[in-house]
């Protein structure tokens, strides 16, 4: 009953404050700040392949420039929730903006791989404190009631951003070189954080709990050490490799002992209560399942473009185009659909297509038409749209708002471990494929068997999502409405 007050309290205080709230003008701040951020987490997919040249790196080298984006977010995220009671939400809006511009720069200049990398890191950073923000933000100002179509219009930035990254960054890359990628989103940062400064509002109040120093260390090697072992699966040795099972062991270790420590700390840095709300645990899993499938395709679709079928970078951007498009239209419509009848019958319909366009993918070839590759992208994103969003905002919305912080950066962490882990164990995969079709070849080092070896590469590439999509259908058979 305490408890009940406590949270009853909260509510009301969250409400007395959205009177003098201007919830617009916050959530144009974090749509054009996301948009621009989320943009470069796949904008560099489309010029993967002309840095392999440029910077004479291997492909499971050159995937670092996303993976290492991934991993720097999945071990800051874990860290948002307690940042986000120590510093108000104008401070934060402001530094993650600030370590966009600077990486952002960094990127522009980049002479080398590893600047270039580093630059990612940084810019990750931003990312890793704005959207566990912009989560929160929502779940504060916006009613249950209207969460739906709120979170409809976040979508034009969590899967619009990321879909149409591509397709610009291969109509930049024709006409001009890969740096202007960053050069051209340097200005809308600085847009946004101008934005920002004036018409953020500082939306909760920090608490300021005690910092845990063991905890962050143990998360930093829990969720690093997952992800960098998955990661270094493409390198020589594989699997086998006492890299990679080196650091999948230490991270296990590390994260088991983590969730051991929050469950006996009485202010810990991430609450585990969140695992008791069944549909929050559901729709962290329909994300999970969404953001490995998503990620993973947008990094396996332009390799297959512009080796298999020899597509230029603008050529492929178009093809993608017309999905990344319908996804961020479809985002708003899904919210209200969403709000109206509850998330059962768009997630299980929507899991369906995933699973049946993966399966169609694991079919190209080096003579696949183009129309069919547009058709099934387009559908891919349909479906992906119909997932992630409801399943994610039914989760937030089972959860009690004290919650609200550990909720978010549990879900963002966990967003983005999966897309490190789509990305590096697809792009893994594809490696392994090419190389078994290359074995049975009488002339490997022949580059007419280029196209075929990607194109083999990718089918089998395309089994690992055709499993996540069909692992996503089996769980949404057991998502439920909650009713706030």
């Amino acid at each position: 009953m305490y408890a009940e007050g406590i949270s009853l309290e909260k509510e009301a205080d969250a409400a007395n404050r959205n009177e003098e709230i201007r919830t617009v003008p916050i959530l144009i701040s974090f749509l054009i700040a996301g948009f621009v951020g989320l943009f470069g987490e796949t904008a560099l997919n489309m010029a993967l392949s002309d840095l392999i040249q440029i910077f004479a790196v291997s492909p499971s080298t050159i995937q670092w420039l996303t993976t290492g984006f991934l991993l720097t977010l999945g071990i800051l995220v874990p860290v948002s929730g307690f940042l986000l009671q120590w510093f108000t939400t104008r401070q934060l809006f402001v530094g993650a903006l600030l370590f966009s511009i600077v990486g952002t720069f960094i990127a522009a200049i980049a002479p080398s791989f590893s600047v270039l990398l580093l630059a990612r890191c940084i810019q990750a950073m931003g990312t890793a404190l704005l959207l566990p923000l912009m989560f929160n933000t929502i779940l504060v100002i916006i009613p249950p009631s209207r969460r739906g179509a709120t979170m409809g219009l976040i979508g034009l930035v969590i899967m619009f951003a990321p879909a149409v990254g591509p397709t610009l960054s291969g109509l930049i890359i024709q006409s001009l070189s890969w740096h202007w990628i960053f050069w051209i989103s340097l200005p809308f940062f600085i847009l946004a954080l101008v934005y920002g400064m004036v018409y953020m509002q500082n939306v909760t109040t920090p608490t300021r709990p005690k910092i845990d120093l063991l905890s962050v260390l143990l998360s930093t090697l829990g969720f690093g050490g997952i992800v960098f072992g998955f990661s270094n699966a493409g390198e020589e040795g594989g699997w086998g490799n006492p890299v990679v099972l080196t650091s999948l062991v230490i991270g296990g270790i590390g994260l088991l002992l983590f969730v051991l420590r929050q469950l006996k700390m009485e202010q810990p840095m991430l609450n585990m209560r969140a695992f008791t709300y069944p549909m929050f645990v559901i729709g962290l899993l329909l994300v999970f399942v969404g953001f490995m499938v998503i990620l993973s395709s947008v990094i396996l679709l332009p390799l297959y473009l512009q080796n298999s079928l020899l597509l230029t970078t603008f050529a492929a951007g178009l093809i993608l185009l017309p999905g990344g498009l319908i996804n961020g239209l479809l985002s708003p419509l899904m919210g209200r659909l969403f709000d109206k009848y509850g998330p059962k019958w768009l997630v299980i319909p929507g899991l369906v297509v995933a699973v049946i366009t993966m399966f169609f993918f694991h079919g190209l070839s080096t003579e696949t038409p183009i129309w069919l590759i547009v058709a099934l992208h387009i559908a891919l994103m349909v479906g992906i749209a119909m997932v992630m969003m409801p399943g994610q905002t039914n989760g937030l919305n089972q959860l009690p708002p004290e919650l609200y912080p550990d909720g978010t950066a549990i879900m963002n962490t966990l967003q983005q471990v999966a897309g490190a882990i789509g990305t590096a164990v697809a792009i893994s995969i594809m490696a392994a494929g090419q190389n078994h079709y290359l074995s049975a070849v009488a002339d490997p080092q022949n580059p007419v068997h280029t196209p075929f070896a990607y194109a083999a590469g990718v089918q089998e590439a395309f089994l690992f999502g055709l499993a996540a999509a069909i692992f996503g259908l089996i769980i949404s058979l057991f998502i439920k409405r909650v009713r706030v």
